[in-house]
């Protein structure tokens, strides 16, 4: 039986409507049966502040550092805001960086694809994310590279990738994230997730 790899989705944007929910939701639509999608959820995250980050911090980020610390993988899809990732974004990075010496992130391995509706898709986003991915032991995936542009004409009203040149791309992006899960737990670079 084929070993599924538990993928932690991470949406940058919280409008109902997103094209990047739509661009993540395509990915998981096209992935192979090894990957087992969970979409977490980032806009309830309250800003983090060292202070009350005790016994008793918020409810919201235990749950967060739960659900990542608890995936094999994590996929980001984010918008770029002002050549950087949203707020929300960064909050839930630093929320599951904590408490010191107990990230939720490290040695898992990543993948980022940045939608944006302009014509360089996302570029400084999804590199300013890599900076933090880094610093966060995330082993990231390298290529295909993803900066996905002119995203409001990408779907259809169902959310379906409009033309076969995109969805081809999209299909090559997340069968390189599946390879590269399999290949960094095949050496031991990364710790699997066993389900308890």
């Amino acid at each position: 039986m084929t070993k599924k790899h538990k993928v932690a989705v991470i949406v940058g944007s919280l409008r109902k409507d997103s094209v990047n929910r739509k661009a993540a939701k395509a990915l998981a639509r096209l992935a192979a049966d090894n990957l087992q999608f969970n979409f977490l959820e980032i806009g309830d995250l309250p800003l983090y502040d060292i202070d009350i980050d005790t016994a008793d911090a918020p409810s919201a980020w235990k749950r967060f550092r739960k659900d990542v610390s608890g995936s094999d993988a994590v996929l980001f899809v984010t918008p770029e805001y002002n050549r950087s990732v949203p707020g929300a974004l960064k909050n839930a990075i630093d929320v599951g960086s904590r408490p010191y010496g107990e990230s939720a992130w490290a040695k898992k391995p990543a993948a980022i694809m940045s939608v944006s509706p302009g014509g360089i898709g996302g570029f400084g986003a999804n590199h300013h994310l890599r900076q933090s991915l880094v610093f966060l032991d995330m082993p990231i995936l390298q290529q295909p590279e993803a900066y996905i542009g002119g995203a409001y004409d990408l779907f259809d009203e169902q959310g379906e990738i409009k033309n076969d040149s995109s969805q081809a791309f999209f299909q090559k992006f997340i069968d390189a994230f599946g390879d590269w899960i399999e290949a960094l737990q095949a050496t031991g670079t990364v710790h699997e997730v066993t389900d308890q």
